[in-house]
């Protein structure tokens, strides 16, 4: 039950691990989110932890920010409390 509550909450949510693009421009910001909790947003490295309600805080040494995030397979939106969002595009790494 505990596990189940966990996974609905975003816990440790796997799914945002990885790099995401914010536009299809391949000069556009990257934001890469790992296992362990870190972020790199461009080239400002910061932490990321999941709140309730698919909630994630990002914060860096310049700012501290709580986003609702949306994750539809290689999607991912993020929305402030005021409207604005943040739309990415999930990197894919070529494996040979």
């Amino acid at each position: 039950m505990a596990v189940l509550l966990c996974a609905l909450a975003g816990c440790g949510n796997p799914t945002i691990v990885g790099k995401w693009r914010t536009s299809a421009d391949p000069g556009a910001m990257v934001w890469e989110f790992t296992k362990n909790g870190s972020v790199l947003v461009g080239t400002v490295r910061g932490r990321y932890q999941f709140g309730d309600q698919n909630r994630v805080k990002i914060e860096t040494p310049f700012a501290t920010s709580v986003y609702q995030m949306e994750i539809y397979g290689d999607r991912m939106i993020l929305r402030e409390a005021n409207g604005s969002k943040l739309e990415f595009t999930r990197i894919r790494e070529n494996r040979s």
